[in-house]
């Protein structure tokens, strides 16, 4: 995940820094100690022949005990789903739930202390590592617990009388997918360094991987409760909240994008994170309100606050390390619940009107919100394109939604029609990104820092600040002008007082000392930029100190190239380009997975009309209510 972190840098006087800096070995930058590796990979063939070896002695009758296993499964929470049901869904949600403690707090500890000296070096890999194959092991059960059985019409042949869920194949190969980010991503900092943020490829491979799980655990829910019949099934009320805390999953799994966003350091523009929430509400409450009934799209939400606020806590308040915000969703769940008292017998009716209506009620309601919890909060520079990708990732997001539940529902449109729609809603989100990642850099410009209020020694040293542009008109009405302090031991942004036109100053003061990078940042409309003030010395890139006098001018640049101080410069383009597209097309075979899992079971399980039918799937108006 993001780079390998955990530095600790001790807070001493001058000389006796450099004395331990240089006693220490220095952080890699481009890849884990060979030794790292190998004690990982060896751990992993263990494991992995481990869980093989329990699915042949399954399959062969000579291990019984994950039948007993499985049985008990059934007789809980899992009743009215088989064995190979009923098991692997709560491994999976509860090897989610692992991942994603793993992920916030590895993602604060890269923030707030820089690299590692390798993989093993950072306890939070470890929760990530076991909540990823956690997920794996729980589509490997699905797969191999379906002996001397038919899972249903829509399971996938493996051998002449083994058939397994399409739901339990998908769910291993998202554990799979995700599983594999993590060798790609030794790989990827040996070629091109660390790129130090969350939207690195092969970190989103992670996050994908696990996020999307969530779609192959609702297509395993339903083939499990196809396959009991009518006879057998679960309450209506278990049913019910089984589909929301699915639905609530999948709202956690699509939100872990914006995590740079929850921390205050995102290194991408802020029009991007309405985009992200639009997006996420969109389809997860859409799916929620359709496939579970009244009041889905909020139970989902309560659940999303439940276990994503209890995350922040965790990480934030138990751990010690940083506090993530925690977007709201309440408005947007609102939203969804008053379009379906119009719309719900027209899904995707609903899921576009939704969408407009995240993108505009839920994008205001989430711009108030953002005032009080977010480290960046929205400004009025971003009103207009904001809400516009907002108003796009919703209705993308929303028409994926109803697809998603409709599919579960076992209706679908038309064959050419669903496709139409679940690709234009994947051009149209990645138009979005895309437009949001164009960004200038501004030549000639630069901005003249005066340090004032020096206090501490040379351990310990802080300041305030003035800056000034030049020229004055170089920052005009922007989204933010902050100092970010990170790596340091803790995170420090502070939101700049605009003085006068091209001046500002701090609000307090920042850190210039130990392993702190500490720099200006201006986002203004597509101008992403930075201004290094102060900047250690890095022995593992050859990179010298950049120091803070009292007074200095500096000229404004890309600010990529000092918040991934660590990135390869002679790296050639195309290089990073052809590799960048080998995990996009991986992904996107990923996501056209799941959408071939979900028309599959569309196809093959279709809605069974009549009032036991509607009782069992849930109408479009009542289900689950």
């Amino acid at each position: 995940m993001l780079e390998h972190v955990t530095g600790m840098s001790a807070t001493i006087s001058g000389a006796g820094v450099a004395a331990r800096l240089a006693e220490a070995p220095a952080k890699p930058a481009g890849g884990a100690a060979l030794d790292q590796i190998l004690i990982a990979s060896g751990a992993a063939a263990v494991l992995t022949a481990a869980l093989l070896v329990l699915g042949w002695g399954h399959r062969s009758g000579r291990v019984a005990v994950l039948a007993r296993t499985a049985g008990l499964a059934t007789r809980g929470p899992g009743r009215g789903t088989p064995g190979w049901a009923a098991l692997p869904i709560p491994v999976a949600m509860v090897s989610l739930l692992v991942a994603l403690l793993g992920m916030y707090w590895d993602i604060s500890l890269h923030i707030s202390h820089g690299r590692d000296e390798g993989p093993l070096a950072n306890i939070a890999h470890y929760p990530i590592l076991i909540g990823l194959f956690g997920i794996f092991t729980a589509g490997v059960l699905a797969v191999v617990l379906p002996k001397g059985e038919h899972p249903g019409p829509a399971s996938v042949r493996i051998t002449r009388d083994w058939h397994a869920p399409a739901g339990g194949v998908l769910l291993a190969g998202a554990g799979f997918y995700a599983l594999l980010g993590f060798p790609l991503d030794d790989v990827w900092h040996r070629i091109f360094g660390q790129d130090v943020t969350l939207w690195g490829p092969t970190h989103l491979m992670l996050i994908g991987g696990a996020g999307l799980s969530l779609v192959a655990m609702m297509v395993l829910e339903r083939e499990g409760r196809r396959a009991c019949g009518d006879t057998g099934q679960p309450p209506g009320w278990l049913r019910y909240v089984r589909r929301c805390m699915h639905a609530g999953g999948l709202l956690i799994g699509l939100s872990v994008f914006q995590a740079e966003y929850d921390f205050g350091v995102p290194q991408f523009r802020l029009v991007h994170q309405p985009l992200l929430i639009a997006l996420a509400a969109g389809c997860a409450l859409v799916a929620a309100r359709l496939w579970a009934g009244r009041g889905g799209a909020v139970f989902a939400v309560v659940f999303y606050m439940v276990v994503r606020g209890g995350v922040s806590v965790l990480v934030g308040g138990v751990i010690g390390e940083l506090w993530a915000a925690v977007p709201l969703y309440f408005a947007e769940a609102v939203c969804v619940e008053v379009a379906a008292l119009v719309l719900a017998r027209r899904p995707l009716a609903l899921g576009a009107v939704s969408g407009v209506l995240i993108g505009t009620a839920g994008f205001g309601a989430e711009y108030a919100y953002g005032q009080v919890a977010f480290r960046l909060p929205w400004t009025p520079d971003i009103v207009a394109e904001g809400m516009a990708m907002a108003v796009v990732g919703g209705v993308a997001g929303g028409v994926c939604g109803a697809l998603l539940a409709e599919g579960l529902h076992g209706r679908t449109p038309r064959p050419a029609v669903a496709r139409g729609l679940f690709a234009a809603a994947i051009l149209a989100v990645a138009a979005a990104v895309a437009n949001g990642l164009v960004v200038s850099v501004p030549q000639g410009r630069t901005a003249t820092v005066t340090l004032t209020g020096v206090r501490g020694d040379a351990a310990h040293r802080t300041a305030d600040a003035r800056v000034e542009f030049s020229p004055a008109t170089a920052v005009d009405g922007p989204a933010w002008v902050t100092v970010t302090g990170w790596q340091g031991q803790g995170l420090h942004v502070d939101r700049l007082v605009k003085v006068r036109e091209g001046v500002y100053r701090t609000s307090e003061p920042m850190p210039l000392h130990g392993e702190w990078k500490t720099l200006v940042r201006v986002h203004d409309g597509r101008t992403l930029a930075g201004v290094p003030v102060y900047l250690p010395e890095d022995p593992a890139i050859r990179a010298k100190e950049l120091p803070a006098p009292p007074r200095f001018t500096r000229d404004l640049r890309g600010e990529r190239t000092i918040l991934q101080r660590e990135l390869k410069t002679d790296v050639p383009g195309w290089l990073w380009a052809a590799c960048s597209a080998v995990v996009l097309l991986c992904t996107l075979a990923l996501v056209l997975s799941l959408g071939w899992g979900v028309a599959r079971i569309a196809r093959r399980l279709p809605d069974r009309p009549g009032p036991a039918g509607a009782a069992r799937d849930g109408s479009r108006a009542k289900a689950g209510a």
